[in-house]
């Protein structure tokens, strides 16, 4: 035992490992303590406690054979509700906080928008209940909050008329409400307009709200900077605020940044949330990663390691980031690296790294020497990875179309994509 504690100290100094064989200590001593009650979202937030988001349903589910690229729709909480039940028990295993009810993009509008049968063949009431049903039951199987979800809307790109827009988030919610959901996440809009409208609408449920926007350092797309997003949602009643999705890690802490500054200079409070993509996307355009030509299928040599999300993770705790988690691309593995990064902060690990010691400490046990060799917080730190794709360019050309609400390609339909109207955006994607 003595050998092992000198080990670890030497990899990861005396206070943290302190901290960790006190609370395995405390497991092992009392194996089946748990709280009585969950503590609420603001509670924890206020008490400057760190709550770790989950991670990307959408693309995970998609690899997975259970949701279609195109529509990202999640009627799969129908029809494969033990697919989106599993990845939310990894997500919780991993560490996470938070089990978001897996809604996004269930707005009727979107079910059946560009062909879309989801909302014919199921409604997005029945969609958006079994998606409370699994977060609610996975969730109580830990310390762990239920947050029910609302995102952008075809109505809004399509009309941008407010009670129109208020109308789609108004039917979920009388969902949400139903099933009792600890708060509110309004999240992946690309215009701060639309995430207002969505805040409003929440609180008059008198449901805390998180708003977090899938923008970058430019602002959203119709221009209004980080800053005054921040101060519009904060405005508007949001509780937390923050970004989601379309970009890195790198990128949406700057944006973060940004964010905060926008606040203060307001004499604004609210909470700040951090959900990145797990891919690094440095040449992404003001749309983020929808932009790059490997979108969606053709990212996987963008990935994030488990290093990069530690330095992430720690990055956005010294910004003042809170509420720390992942969108698309992000895997249990990866909200793993956030727990186990801040676990001297929260004082406590997730069950996940029983099986995962801290910085490659397990590749001890390893048969290869020089595999053995790499048992260490510097390796990992210092590691450059490779693509392995000897042909592959380090940057891409993204697209840059250039529209948004409000532009004429943007109106939506509930007819399918015509072979013609597809015809006419294949030319036009030749002359961009």
């Amino acid at each position: 035992m003595c050998a092992i504690w000198e080990a670890s100290c030497f990899f990861f100094g005396d206070a943290v490992v302190g901290r960790i064989y006190a609370i395995l200590w405390f497991r092992t001593k009392y194996p089946f303590w748990k709280q009585t009650m969950t503590r609420g979202i603001l509670e924890r937030l206020n008490n400057d406690e760190v709550v770790i988001g989950d991670g990307g349903y959408v693309f995970a589910l998609e690899k997975r054979g259970y949701v279609k690229a195109g529509p990202w729709t999640p009627e799969a909480t129908i029809e494969h509700p033990e697919a989106v039940r599993q990845l939310a028990r990894e997500f919780l295993r991993a560490g996470s906080d938070v089990m978001q009810a897996f809604t996004f993009y269930a707005s009727d509008d979107k079910l059946q928008n560009r062909g879309n049968k989801a909302q014919e063949k199921h409604s997005g009431a029945k969609i958006n209940e079994a998606a409370c049903h699994i977060a609610r039951e996975v969730a109580n199987e830990g310390d762990a909050m239920m947050a029910g979800g609302v995102s952008q809307t075809p109505t809004y790109l399509s009309t941008m008329d407010k009670n129109k827009v208020q109308e789609e988030f108004r039917k979920q919610m009388d969902v949400f409400v139903d099933n009792k959901v600890d708060f509110m996440i309004a999240e992946y809009f690309e215009h701060v307009e639309e995430a207002v409208w969505a805040v409003e609408e929440i609180k008059k449920f008198n449901v805390t709200v998180a708003a977090s926007l899938c923008i970058g350092p430019e602002g959203d797309l119709h221009g209004v900077s980080p800053g005054d997003c921040a101060v519009q949602l904060a405005n508007a009643g949001a509780d937390i605020v923050g970004v989601n999705c379309h970009f890195d890690p790198e990128l949406s802490l700057e944006t973060i940044r940004l964010m905060k500054a926008g606040l203060e200079k307001a004499g604004l409070k609210a909470h700040l949330m951090i959900q990145p993509l797990g891919f690094h996307t440095p040449d992404t355009g003001k749309q983020g990663f929808i932009d790059l030509p490997e979108f969606p299928f053709g990212l996987e040599p963008r990935i994030i390691t488990r290093w990069d999300v530690h330095k992430y993770a720690r990055e956005a705790y010294k910004i003042g980031a809170r509420y720390i988690g992942g969108c698309c691309g992000f895997e249990p593995y990866h909200v793993r690296a956030i727990a186990e990064e801040l676990a001297e902060e929260r004082g406590k690990l997730p069950a996940g790294s029983d099986k995962h010691d801290m910085w490659g400490k397990g590749l001890m046990l390893h048969t290869k020497p020089w595999v053995r060799a790499r048992a260490h917080r510097a390796y990992w730190e210092k590691l450059n990875p490779a693509s392995g794709r000897p042909y592959c360019s380090t940057m891409s050309q993204p697209n840059k179309w250039g529209v948004t609400a409000g532009d004429e390609l943007l109106v939506q339909q509930k007819e399918e994509t015509s072979l013609d109207e597809l015809n006419k955006l294949i030319k036009k994607q030749k002359t961009k």
